[in-house]
């Protein structure tokens, strides 16, 4: 393979990342960045939530310069080429590019009048904003189709207008409250929890739980065009 003169190092992918992210600000508990080192140029990176079985021979048979992974905890020396680095950013992976304060995601979602809902340490967790008004059905199958389905629904009554929602990283009866209180009809997460139980049913609020998974597959795509706009030849593969 040819290595354009600006394929970067995986040291200027955490760097870009690290401030992208606002890692050094808000993530002192766990910042990220590169997992294994490596001086390789990158021109093909491998996108994972973790590693696997058969990862040496993906990484061969894609022929990737280096990886990053979500969870890179359980990955073994033997699972990759002396020269294959990783990066890698669990915390903010998930509080900057899933169901969190995610202003691509409500772009996406066309919200407006963004509002911070929950905070994990003065980070914000969640977002609530306004809609186009339509019905849940609607909003349901939106939420399908970003995300390539969805786990639970709680739906109370379908033909109501959605004119306001609210995108949390977590699921609390505090929140759920919050949300309801602030106008949100609708409450997008990744899982339905049975804490929360008690403050859907007497708020009514209705809510969408992604799956805690597919949101982190739309946060391994979100990663990608991030990255892309700092490096257009950089190529991406994603494990299946």
């Amino acid at each position: 393979m040819i290595l354009e003169q600006n394929s970067p190092s995986l040291e200027e992918i955490a760097e870009f990342l690290n401030d992208s992210l606002d890692v050094d600000k808000d993530f002192q508990e766990e910042q990220g960045g590169v997992y294994i080192p490596s001086v390789r140029p990158i021109a093909r990176l491998g996108l994972a939530l973790e590693p696997w079985a058969e990862l040496r021979e993906w990484v061969e048979v894609k022929n990737l310069d280096a990886l990053f992974l979500h969870r890179p905890w359980k990955l073994q020396s033997e699972q990759l080429a002396p020269d294959i680095g990783v990066i890698s950013y669990h915390l903010a992976f998930d509080e900057r590019l899933t169901l969190s304060y995610n202003p691509e995601l409500a772009q996406i979602l066309e919200m407006s009048g963004l509002e911070v809902l929950g905070e994990k340490k003065n980070r914000p967790i969640g977002m609530i904003g306004e809609v186009p008004m339509q019905s849940f059905v609607e909003l349901r199958d939106r939420i399908s189709q970003i995300f390539g389905g969805y786990e639970h629904i709680h739906e109370v009554d379908n033909s109501k207008e959605i004119r306001k929602i609210a995108v949390v990283g977590a699921m609390t009866d505090e929140l759920v409250r919050e949300a309801t209180n602030r106008g949100a009809t609708v409450y997008i997460t990744g899982q339905l929890r049975k804490s929360a139980d008690v403050a859907l049913q007497e708020t009514k609020i209705m809510a969408i739980a992604v799956g805690h998974r597919r949101s982190e597959i739309w946060g391994l795509q979100a990663l990608a065009k991030l990255l892309h706009k700092r490096w257009s030849s950089l190529e991406f593969v994603f494990a299946s």
